[in-house]
């Protein structure tokens, strides 16, 4: 008998009919005698419904209220997918993440998961119960509801499948699997079967929607294999697991895109010690994460800092900017939305030299200018005007043949 953890997106619990099709698979799993845990999301568009109601009442929303707002959508999942497995005969019981519990720290809308206690858990699996947990949500210390920030059902399961030891974690989703880059963009694009925690960390961050960043995070800690499957057939889908010397073979595994950030240039800095650490302290206080960073050589005393940010973040973020560059005698503050982000990421460029000198002559080649540039060991990404997204990761899915043509 195995320990099975499941996690179910939005999209495959979209209608009563996907709910039904879930608890199919579900209990095809637990005969075949297995424990399961089923982690799954809100059922798909609820999230960004109640999102809109909460801007719809206040431009900036109490963080501890937004946090008890949005954890709602999943409570009609875990109970609707209980009932069903119940009315086919099954033992279920579902849970909100503070039940479980699954401990959290403070910090509203993007928290961390701390520790999660199974003994209840184990009780229900052990009198033969399919356990369903609310992903997403968790509980502070203080008795305050959490949510772990877009994405967070698949940190729920990896965290539940790390605390109680699983087998495996399937984490079933709209897709056969991770991609060399978005289907929708290339029709040659193929699925990877094998793909390591480092690459998929890279592309997690990088804007490939599969896997929330955290997620990968907490298998690469807890070393938990990820089965990254889809949710509407039977095939196999791609595995998520510790590197090989197979993988170090491919000089390029994906290309990612990501056009939820924004970029924000503080002009005329005073050229001195202390000004940047000003200017991200503020911004980190406020718990708004910076992306990446590029000053400019200096000119005089002065310089231009410029950086980027989620676009979820970007109005609070450049009124922040404003105030501080107004305190630091900056002559202006300049903003944009349209931009987007292209990576490309293999564990092979370590080893492999001129991976961005070939990125970068085949964007010139198609006449796409580069505004930002960032680097690590295994991916190279570049800031370019959003309108040119698509062709860009197009000709470089080319350039490094990945449609294994």
């Amino acid at each position: 008998m195995a320990l099975v953890v499941q996690k179910y997106g939005g999209t495959s619990m979209g209608s009563i009919e996907r709910i039904r099709n879930v608890a199919k698979r579900v209990a095809k799993t637990y005969d075949a005698g297995n424990d399961m845990v089923v982690v799954v999301s809100a059922m798909s568009g609820e999230t960004n419904k109640l999102v809109a109601l909460a801007n719809e009442v206040c431009e900036f929303p109490d963080n501890r209220e937004y946090d008890v707002l949005v954890a709602s959508g999943e409570q009609v999942s875990i109970a609707l997918l209980a009932m069903c497995l119940k009315s086919m005969g099954y033992k279920a019981k579902s849970y909100h993440g503070w039940q479980v519990p699954i401990i959290t720290d403070s910090v509203f809308s993007k928290a961390r998961i701390e520790e999660i206690p199974d003994t209840k858990v184990r009780a229900d699996l052990k009198d033969g119960s399919i356990v369903i947990v609310a992903g997403f949500q968790g509980i502070d210390k203080d008795g305050n509801v959490t949510t772990l920030g877009r994405g967070g059902s698949d940190t729920s399961a990896v965290a539940m499948a790390a605390a109680m030891k699983a087998d495996v974690c399937e984490i079933f989703t709209d897709v056969d699997g991770v991609y060399t880059t978005d289907p929708n963009i290339c029709e040659d694009a193929r699925k990877i079967d094998k793909v390591s925690y480092d690459e998929m960390l890279e592309l997690a961050s990088l804007g490939a929607k599969v896997l929330q960043i955290r997620s990968v995070e907490f298998a690469k800690k807890y070393n938990v294999d990820i089965h990254v499957r889809s949710s509407f057939n039977e095939n196999q889908g791609t595995m998520v697991t510790k590197e090989d010397k197979d993988m170090e073979a491919v000089l390029v595994s994906g290309i990612a895109y990501d056009k939820n950030e924004a970029k924000i240039a503080v002009l005329g800095v005073p050229d001195k010690p202390g000004i940047a650490a000003k200017i991200l302290s503020s911004l980190s206080d406020a718990n708004i994460s910076v992306d990446m960073i590029v000053q400019n050589v200096s000119g005089g005393d002065l310089t231009d800092f410029t950086f980027t940010v989620t676009k979820a973040d970007f109005k609070k973020a450049l009124a922040i900017t404003k105030e501080v560059a107004a305190e630091i005698k900056a002559t202006g503050v300049e903003a944009d939305e349209s931009i987007s982000k292209v990576s490309i990421v293999g564990v092979g460029m370590r080893s492999h030299a001129g991976v961005a000198t070939k990125m970068f002559q085949t964007l010139a080649q198609e006449g796409i200018n580069i505004q930002m540039i960032s680097t690590s060991e295994i991916k190279v990404s570049v800031v370019i005007d959003a309108k040119y997204t698509e062709l860009a990761v197009r000709v470089l899915h080319d350039a490094f043949g990945l449609s294994g043509k």
